[in-house]
Protein backbone atom coordinates (compact mmCIF):
# COMPACT_ATOMS: atom_id res chain seq x y z
CA UNK A 1 0.00 0.00 0.00
CA UNK A 2 3.23 2.44 0.24
CA UNK A 3 4.47 1.24 -3.77
CA UNK A 4 6.07 -1.47 -2.88
CA UNK A 5 6.69 -2.89 -6.44
CA UNK A 6 8.17 -6.15 -4.99
CA UNK A 7 5.64 -6.74 -2.84
CA UNK A 8 2.85 -5.49 -5.22
CA UNK A 9 4.73 -8.13 -7.58
CA UNK A 10 4.20 -11.21 -4.81
CA UNK A 11 0.51 -10.15 -4.10
CA UNK A 12 -0.67 -10.14 -7.87
CA UNK A 13 0.94 -13.02 -8.96
CA UNK A 14 -0.57 -15.25 -6.47
CA UNK A 15 -3.96 -14.64 -7.92
CA UNK A 16 -2.74 -14.32 -11.31
CA UNK A 17 -3.82 -17.84 -12.74
CA UNK A 18 -7.57 -17.69 -10.85
CA UNK A 19 -7.69 -13.52 -12.35
CA UNK A 20 -6.58 -15.31 -15.80
CA UNK A 21 -9.32 -18.55 -15.58
CA UNK A 22 -12.02 -16.19 -14.19
CA UNK A 23 -11.88 -13.59 -16.80
CA UNK A 24 -11.80 -16.30 -19.10
CA UNK A 25 -14.67 -17.40 -18.62
CA UNK A 26 -16.23 -14.11 -18.37
CA UNK A 27 -15.46 -12.98 -22.03
CA UNK A 28 -14.43 -16.27 -23.56
CA UNK A 29 -11.60 -15.02 -25.63
CA UNK A 30 -8.05 -15.44 -24.19
CA UNK A 31 -7.32 -12.22 -25.75
CA UNK A 32 -9.66 -10.25 -24.22
CA UNK A 33 -9.04 -11.71 -20.84
CA UNK A 34 -5.34 -10.81 -21.43
CA UNK A 35 -6.54 -7.40 -21.31
CA UNK A 36 -9.38 -7.62 -18.95
CA UNK A 37 -6.44 -8.65 -16.39
CA UNK A 38 -4.12 -6.13 -17.45
CA UNK A 39 -6.18 -3.79 -17.03
CA UNK A 40 -7.09 -4.91 -13.47
CA UNK A 41 -3.96 -5.43 -12.11
CA UNK A 42 -3.11 -1.47 -13.27
CA UNK A 43 -6.35 -0.37 -11.80
CA UNK A 44 -5.36 -2.23 -8.53
CA UNK A 45 -1.62 -0.80 -8.71
CA UNK A 46 -3.33 2.75 -9.04
CA UNK A 47 -6.29 2.39 -6.43
CA UNK A 48 -4.51 0.09 -3.99
CA UNK A 49 -3.03 3.02 -1.00
CA UNK A 50 -7.35 3.34 -1.18
CA UNK A 51 -7.93 0.01 0.13
CA UNK A 52 -9.24 0.54 3.52
CA UNK A 53 -9.20 -3.32 4.45
CA UNK A 54 -5.98 -5.23 3.15
CA UNK A 55 -7.56 -8.50 4.34
CA UNK A 56 -10.41 -8.16 1.58
CA UNK A 57 -7.69 -7.66 -0.97
CA UNK A 58 -8.46 -10.64 -3.27
CA UNK A 59 -12.79 -9.43 -3.08
CA UNK A 60 -11.61 -6.03 -4.02
CA UNK A 61 -9.23 -7.33 -6.85
CA UNK A 62 -12.03 -9.78 -7.91
CA UNK A 63 -14.36 -6.27 -8.43
CA UNK A 64 -11.69 -4.81 -10.09
CA UNK A 65 -11.48 -7.73 -12.70
CA UNK A 66 -15.14 -8.24 -13.08
CA UNK A 67 -15.45 -4.47 -13.96
CA UNK A 68 -12.29 -4.31 -16.26
CA UNK A 69 -14.28 -7.86 -17.84
CA UNK A 70 -17.25 -5.37 -18.34
CA UNK A 71 -15.37 -2.48 -20.32
CA UNK A 72 -13.52 -4.77 -22.52
CA UNK A 73 -16.94 -6.78 -23.33
CA UNK A 74 -18.30 -3.27 -24.15
CA UNK A 75 -15.47 -2.55 -26.22
CA UNK A 76 -16.11 -5.82 -27.99
CA UNK A 77 -19.57 -5.97 -29.09
CA UNK A 78 -19.68 -4.63 -32.13
CA UNK A 79 -16.72 -7.09 -33.45
CA UNK A 80 -18.59 -10.09 -32.29
CA UNK A 81 -18.99 -12.77 -34.69
CA UNK A 82 -21.41 -15.26 -35.03
CA UNK A 83 -20.56 -18.59 -36.68
CA UNK A 84 -23.30 -20.44 -39.09
CA UNK A 85 -23.52 -24.10 -38.19
CA UNK A 86 -23.67 -26.64 -41.69
CA UNK A 87 -25.74 -29.16 -41.42
CA UNK A 88 -23.81 -32.99 -41.87
CA UNK A 89 -26.02 -35.94 -42.17
CA UNK A 90 -23.51 -38.50 -42.98
CA UNK A 91 -21.62 -38.34 -40.11
CA UNK A 92 -21.41 -41.90 -37.98
CA UNK A 93 -21.97 -41.78 -34.29
CA UNK A 94 -19.62 -39.75 -31.94
CA UNK A 95 -17.46 -41.61 -29.58
CA UNK A 96 -17.30 -40.64 -25.77
CA UNK A 97 -14.35 -38.33 -26.75
CA UNK A 98 -16.68 -36.73 -29.32
CA UNK A 99 -19.84 -36.29 -27.41
CA UNK A 100 -17.96 -35.13 -24.36
CA UNK A 101 -16.05 -32.16 -26.81
CA UNK A 102 -20.02 -31.75 -28.14
CA UNK A 103 -21.41 -30.92 -24.48
CA UNK A 104 -18.49 -28.69 -23.77
CA UNK A 105 -18.96 -26.36 -27.38
CA UNK A 106 -22.85 -26.73 -26.47
CA UNK A 107 -21.98 -25.63 -23.33
CA UNK A 108 -19.96 -23.02 -24.01
CA UNK A 109 -21.91 -21.45 -26.56
CA UNK A 110 -25.01 -21.54 -24.53
CA UNK A 111 -22.39 -19.29 -22.07
CA UNK A 112 -21.69 -16.78 -24.92
CA UNK A 113 -25.33 -16.28 -24.63
CA UNK A 114 -25.46 -15.00 -21.36
CA UNK A 115 -24.86 -11.14 -20.31
CA UNK A 116 -21.52 -10.46 -18.90
CA UNK A 117 -23.16 -10.10 -15.35
CA UNK A 118 -24.62 -13.41 -15.70
CA UNK A 119 -21.48 -15.01 -16.84
CA UNK A 120 -19.42 -13.66 -13.87
CA UNK A 121 -21.89 -14.22 -11.21
CA UNK A 122 -22.02 -18.09 -12.26
CA UNK A 123 -18.18 -18.18 -13.39
CA UNK A 124 -16.94 -16.73 -9.85
CA UNK A 125 -20.24 -19.26 -7.78
CA UNK A 126 -19.65 -22.19 -10.01
CA UNK A 127 -16.02 -22.09 -11.42
CA UNK A 128 -14.00 -20.25 -9.01
CA UNK A 129 -16.17 -22.00 -6.18
CA UNK A 130 -16.34 -18.26 -4.33
CA UNK A 131 -19.60 -18.14 -1.79
CA UNK A 132 -22.76 -16.13 -2.43
CA UNK A 133 -21.27 -13.78 -0.45
CA UNK A 134 -17.64 -13.98 -1.34
CA UNK A 135 -18.61 -13.02 -5.10
CA UNK A 136 -21.16 -10.80 -3.94
CA UNK A 137 -18.32 -8.62 -2.57
CA UNK A 138 -16.43 -9.12 -5.39
CA UNK A 139 -19.42 -8.00 -7.85
CA UNK A 140 -19.89 -4.74 -5.67
CA UNK A 141 -23.62 -5.88 -5.46
CA UNK A 142 -25.17 -6.58 -1.83
CA UNK A 143 -26.20 -10.66 -1.36
CA UNK A 144 -29.67 -10.78 -2.22
CA UNK A 145 -28.81 -8.94 -5.76
CA UNK A 146 -26.03 -12.36 -6.30
CA UNK A 147 -28.74 -13.96 -5.01
CA UNK A 148 -31.34 -13.15 -7.71
CA UNK A 149 -28.60 -12.77 -10.67
CA UNK A 150 -27.59 -16.22 -10.19
CA UNK A 151 -30.98 -17.15 -9.94
CA UNK A 152 -31.66 -15.45 -13.34
CA UNK A 153 -28.41 -16.20 -14.80
CA UNK A 154 -28.94 -20.28 -14.57
CA UNK A 155 -32.33 -19.84 -15.50
CA UNK A 156 -31.09 -17.86 -18.58
CA UNK A 157 -27.84 -20.60 -19.28
CA UNK A 158 -30.64 -23.23 -19.02
CA UNK A 159 -32.91 -21.86 -21.82
CA UNK A 160 -29.79 -21.60 -23.68
CA UNK A 161 -29.17 -24.82 -23.15
CA UNK A 162 -32.54 -25.58 -24.86
CA UNK A 163 -32.61 -22.92 -27.70
CA UNK A 164 -29.10 -25.32 -28.32
CA UNK A 165 -30.89 -28.36 -29.07
CA UNK A 166 -33.71 -27.30 -30.71
CA UNK A 167 -31.28 -25.20 -33.49
CA UNK A 168 -29.27 -28.75 -33.91
CA UNK A 169 -31.56 -30.93 -35.25
CA UNK A 170 -28.74 -33.50 -35.60
CA UNK A 171 -28.34 -33.52 -31.77
CA UNK A 172 -32.17 -35.38 -31.28
CA UNK A 173 -31.20 -37.62 -33.99
CA UNK A 174 -27.98 -38.96 -32.08
CA UNK A 175 -29.52 -38.58 -28.52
Amino acid sequence: MQGDHGAFAELASGALGRLYGTAGLILGEEAAASDAVQAALVRAWRDLPTLRDPVRFDGWLYRLLVNACRDEARGRQRRRQREIPLDDFDRPMPTVAERELADRDELDRAFDRLTDDQRAIIGLVFYRDLTLPQAAQALGTPLGTAKSRLHRALDALRAALAAERRADPAEELQA
